[in-house]
């Protein structure tokens, strides 16, 4: 039996290995710390898991609509409404299996072979991967330290060719914490004015803000950049809703929705019924007193980790404004971010992802999101690794 040729330049997730691989190590007995997971430690708020236990009482457990019950794309248009006040109708709405669905369904139906799509580096592991699947050609703009791994109006002026389809953002970042301002938005805006170029606007981590700092959506910054942007967004990372699968895309361009809905219909049909009942409460903010208090505990440990990893020599980290992330600077050390984490799981038990995987070498990503007590002892492992090397 020969596998599917296209399977050839489909790599696997490094995440989700490493993660794996702590997981397995710890089962064994061995004393494993991991900060390789993008996953909050905070169990689902009450009053959603309310909501999908009435929502089973209830008997909402048949087959949808294959782009999500009306009532859960009217709590989306609401909410994109009053956080950014956007217009979306209910035709501009699909509801998808978590955010790297929309993401897939998204890329396969708009890429033909050959079109390629800017990405800014470093970047969500799964980005250039779906590119590669759906024969399109990832452009990386490189970033580091000294833009606060941001790209400029101007990288993304001189990355720009006759076979750019798509622009894809992801503020607040995963890797980084990187979040785009308004102003920066809006100078990549004029940038594409005139153009037919999308907007993929992975906007996941936009409830987990630091420093009092507002986000601002891309589709917000101007009526050009409403029609081109795709936003892509979803409930796993702020509502502590991982395993329940819900992601959503909203676009005014609706050609683009039915063709997403025809490409869902025939692979996965809808989400589960449950957890789009559940969506609902999480949409309408009746969870927002938790997203809040998680929102200050990563605050918390973010201003740990970062005291904590500056003070270490020979390493640095820029302060993120987003996500739960430190992307931590290693070059010092060695440029090589496989060996660097290989070693330090091996030899201190301490689990962080190389920064190779987002396509950036001299770097770790560090996630807080698990308790402080395991921070301070992970980056204590840290510390003496470093310093016996």
């Amino acid at each position: 039996m020969k596998i599917a040729n296209r399977m050839e330049n489909l790599s696997p997730s490094v995440t989700m290995a490493i993660t794996a691989l702590a997981r397995d190590l710890k089962d064994q007995g061995k004393d494993i710390l991991s900060f390789s997971a993008g996953e909050p430690d905070f169990n689902t708020p009450e009053v959603i898991k309310q909501s999908a236990i009435k929502a089973i009482q209830d008997g909402y457990t048949k087959y949808t609509a294959v782009e999500g019950i009306i009532e859960t794309k009217q709590a989306i248009i609401n909410k994109l409404k009053k956080d950014h006040n956007l217009e979306y109708q209910l035709d501009h709405i699909v509801v998808s299996n978590g955010a790297k669905h929309s993401l897939f369904n998204l890329f396969q139906l708009l890429i033909e072979k050959g079109d390629e799509v800017i990405i800014p580096a470093p970047y969500w592991v799964t980005y250039p991967e779906q590119v590669k699947y759906s024969d399109g050609v990832p452009v990386f703009i490189e970033t580091d330290d000294s833009t606060e791994f941001k790209v400029t109006a101007q990288q993304v002026k001189d990355a720009i060719t006759p076979k750019t389809k798509i622009l894809l953002l992801n503020t607040p970042s995963n890797p980084t914490g990187a979040v785009y301002t308004r102003a920066e938005l809006e100078e990549i805006g004029e940038v594409l004015k005139g153009t037919d170029i999308l907007v993929f606007s992975d906007e996941m981590y936009e409830k987990i803000m630091y420093d009092g700092e507002k986000f601002t959506a891309a589709a917000e910054v101007s009526h050009d950049m409403f029609m081109r942007t795709i936003t892509i967004n979803g409930l796993s990372k702020a509502v502590a809703m991982t395993g329940w699968r819900f992601g959503y895309i909203a676009t005014p361009k609706t050609e683009i929705i039915k063709a997403m809905i025809k490409l869902q219909g025939q692979v996965t049909s809808n989400v589960n019924s449950i957890t789009q009942h559940a969506a609902i409460t999480a949409l309408e903010g009746h969870a927002d007193a938790d997203i809040e208090m998680m929102r200050v505990e990563f605050e918390k440990r973010r201003n740990v980790a970062i005291e904590s990893f500056n003070a270490i020599e020979g390493i640095s980290c820029v302060k993120p404004q987003g996500a739960f992330y430190l992307f931590v600077n290693i070059k010092e050390v060695t440029p090589d971010s496989m060996k660097f984490a290989a070693e330090l799981l091996e030899e201190k038990g301490v689990a962080v992802v190389p920064g190779l995987a987002f396509g950036t070498e001299g770097y770790f990503r560090f996630s807080f999101a698990t308790d402080l007590a395991s921070i301070e002892e992970g980056i204590r492992r840290i510390k003496d690794f470093v310093e016996s090397k």
